[in-house]
């Protein structure tokens, strides 16, 4: 994550905000045992599809497609619960996440009023873009649930030089702004579409 220094005196810094190499979040819980623990789920992450093994350790198991807060590789966020893993197989301990809560009705309706929001991040940053003429498409803005953070997912053909973009940004958001570069692959994934089959494409639908 890199820092800059204000070049006007009195200007507000905002630097600590400017994390636009994507730093990875500290998305796994340590399990000290290697034996995997039970029950273990699957859960999804709705903004990209991605999907991770999770443990809970609640008194009461879970139901499927029950919202849950799980500290996913972006941050703390909302993920759906997909349902009770019955085979782990070449699951590492290592790979697992905790589970934090299940998730309230505030956070239900937190998550709905920032897909709203998310709509006009999006076109903001579009526009950022076009004004400095980066070579780049966005793909999708995504504010986490239970962190300050926003996040925007994009494409392009080579590396970007975006840190005045972060800045940008930064300074219309005040909080932490994250931007990815993902493939083609990914785009499909995050955005979802049909295949030449006339289904949902599977990486969308079906798998990771």
């Amino acid at each position: 994550m890199a820092e800059y220094m204000d070049e006007g005196a009195g200007e507000e810094d905002l630097s600590h905000l400017e994390d636009e190499r994507g730093e990875e979040a500290s998305a796994k819980t340590a399990v000290s045992t290697r034996e995997l623990p039970e029950p273990l789920y699957r859960i999804r992450a709705s903004h990209s599809n991605e999907t991770y093994y999770a443990f809970w350790q609640g008194d009461s198991v879970l139901e499927d497609r029950a919202w849950v807060i799980a500290p996913t590789r972006y941050g703390r966020d909302i993920c759906e619960l997909q349902g009770q893993v019955k085979e782990a197989l070449r699951v590492s301990p290592d790979e697992l996440l905790h589970i934090d809560r299940v998730a309230t009705a505030e956070d239900l309706e937190k998550a709905e009023a920032n897909k709203e929001k998310e709509a006009k991040a999006f076109e903001l940053c579009r526009q950022k873009i076009e004004a400095r003429k980066l070579p780049m498409k966005l793909v999708a803005a995504h504010y986490l649930l239970d962190e300050p953070k926003v996040l925007f997912f994009f494409s392009a053909d080579s590396r970007v030089d975006f840190r005045e973009l972060v800045k940008d940004l930064v300074s219309v958001f005040k909080m932490r702004i994250e931007l990815r570069q993902i493939g083609v692959r990914d785009e499909a994934r995050v955005t979802g579409g049909c295949g030449v089959c006339g289904r949902v494409l599977c990486c969308h639908g079906v798998s990771d």
